[in-house]
């Protein structure tokens, strides 16, 4: 978001394709409305998702494919200065999505496009591609004191 913020500081047009996520609302999705179109933020699943085996449910993977493709139409669009693909490391370390694609789509990009992958355990493929990755980890977390998520600072 970081970042985002600061391509839209110098009016560059963003777009921010929420792979997972779609089924709560948290306060970054109204704090985006105030930068207009030039700062979009699209939730494309439906949440928490089970994967492996059997339990990945059909809808989650129809879900992620279609995201995907709105990604691919998006980077090449040429409306926007910035895509970023938020969790869809998590998408391709949960065997929904292909990582050899996203890699092709992202040699293939448009050259002023930047594009953002977000999300753990980034495939190496990717990392080896991109020209720039950093690796969070929690260290410690209020959670462990039994301090449930807090509205403003988790959602």
């Amino acid at each position: 978001m970081g970042t985002a913020l600061r391509a839209v500081g110098n009016g560059m047009r963003v777009l921010m394709l929420q792979f997972l996520k779609g089924s709560w609302h948290y306060g970054e999705l109204d704090a985006v409305k105030a930068f207009g179109s030039n700062f979009v933020l699209k939730q494309m699943g439906r949440g928490f998702v089970k994967v492996g085996g059997a339990e990945t449910d059909p809808e989650d993977l129809r879900l992620v494919q279609e995201a995907w493709a709105e990604a691919q139409q998006a980077i090449n669009s040429g409306e926007w200065d910035m895509v970023i693909l938020d969790e869809i490391n998590y998408a391709i370390g949960y065997g929904m999505l292909d990582p050899a694609a996203v890699a092709e789509a992202l040699r293939n990009r448009p050259e002023m496009v930047h594009v953002i992958l977000t999300g753990r355990n980034a495939h190496p493929l990717l990392v080896e591609l991109a020209d720039t990755v950093t690796e969070m980890r929690e260290v410690k977390h209020a959670y462990q004191k039994g301090i449930l998520a807090q509205r403003g600072i988790e959602f």
